[in-house]
């Protein structure tokens, strides 16, 4: 069985307009001399670039998809803010929350993001496929089902979830958050539900500040469903291999889902200039081959990668390229010329050894 890829050029004109990182040009704040926003399409096109150029594309099945319909999106988004995100998309662009502009045609590019989640779960449901990763854009995992946050214009995740729950009566989901910011769209939204399993790993109080405590457990019937793992800033690889291990896998061992999904932000590498974390492309390898691991066991290997953040343009096409050569099983001439050293710049065993302390009383906590 093979491994799938869902690409499509047009989420790559997503617009997010004149920004310096994420802040508008304007009073102290100079234009920019190139860049714009820090979500643009320059890390994802060299992800992509870079699986041409090693032959990897070639060995993956590579697809395409249809936009998420109307009825698809209203699952997870109310009409009156699906209609003022057409109304102004149809005109100049705009923001309807927090750091996520659009320009002209950002509701169709989202919604074909979300499209692209949606054929990647649909094929590894229906068998077609193994794995898969869906390189969407805009991400989704910040944005709340009436507001926009961090760059994020539709929840891509919990949009195609509840498309399969629809379409093929899709029982317990995981979903797994590595993104170095806090999954917190995707948490707001399955809060008080107990099929979906939100799993988040982030640098502390990095983004939302305010969000991503182990205090948050979910409410309701869904108490006990949403799992957050706070890492201390500076925490590289053993911090998320220690992460995985200590929560992660124990936590999806116990609630045995019938999918795993991940948030695959890929902005906790060294070089990230919006998040403090020390992960390089060697931890996203061994993240994705332990969670390979936990799809044989618990569904069939059913696993499923959708993009969310990661804005170093030279970093992302290393980890994301050792991502999808662990999916797929097939290894190429790539070599990371940063990896020795991130791996030599890792936190000393002190720091290890506190952050192992912090995940074990967060294990207790959990119940795991």
């Amino acid at each position: 069985m093979t491994t799938g890829f869902c690409f499509d050029e047009r989420t790559l004109w997503h617009s997010t307009g004149e920004a310096a990182l994420f802040l508008r040009p304007g009073g102290w704040i100079q234009p920019p001399a190139g860049g714009g926003a820090a979500e643009n399409p320059e890390t994802k096109r060299r992800f992509k670039n870079l699986l041409e150029v090693s032959g990897l594309w070639r060995k993956l099945t590579v697809e395409s998809g249809e936009a998420a319909t109307d009825e698809a999106l209203r699952r997870i988004h109310p009409v009156g803010y699906l209609t003022e995100f057409k109304r102004l998309s149809d005109a100049d662009g705009g923001i309807l929350g927090e750091e996520s502009p659009f320009g002209h045609g950002g509701y169709d590019i989202a919604a074909l993001s979300a499209g692209l989640a949606m054929h990647a779960m649909d094929r590894v449901l229906t068998g077609a496929w193994r794995n898969a990763y869906s390189l969407s854009r805009p991400p989704g995992h910040h944005c709340m089902p009436d507001h926009s946050m961090g760059f994020c214009l539709m929840a891509n995740i919990p949009v195609a979830i509840e498309e399969m729950k629809a379409r093929h009566g899709l029982g317990k989901v995981a979903v797994v958050d590595w993104d170095v910011h806090h999954g917190n769209g995707t948490q707001a939204i399955y809060w008080e539900r107990p099929d979906v399993l939100t799993i988040s790993v982030h640098q502390n109080a990095c983004y939302p500040v305010h969000l991503g405590s182990t205090a948050e457990r979910g409410a309701g019937a869904g108490e006990g469903a949403n799992i957050n793992i706070p890492l201390l800033p500076g925490g590289g690889h053993e911090s998320y291999l220690a992460a995985m291990d200590r929560i992660i896998l124990p936590a999806l061992e116990r609630f045995r889902p019938d999918l795993i999904v991940v948030a695959s932000g890929l902005d906790a590498n060294g070089l990230d200039p919006l998040a403090r974390m020390m992960a390089h492309s060697g931890t996203y390898r061994a993240m994705t081959a332990r969670l390979m691991q936990a799809a044989d066991a618990l569904c069939a290997g059913r696993l499923v990668l959708v993009h969310e953040g990661g804005y170093s343009e030279v970093m992302v096409p290393f980890c994301g390229h050792a991502i999808m050569e662990t999916l797929s099983g097939q290894q190429t001439a790539v070599v990371d010329p940063l990896l020795d050293l991130l791996q030599a710049q890792q936190p000393p065993p002190e720091f290890d050894a506190l952050e192992s302390r912090r995940l074990a009383a967060m294990a207790d906590a959990f119940g795991l």
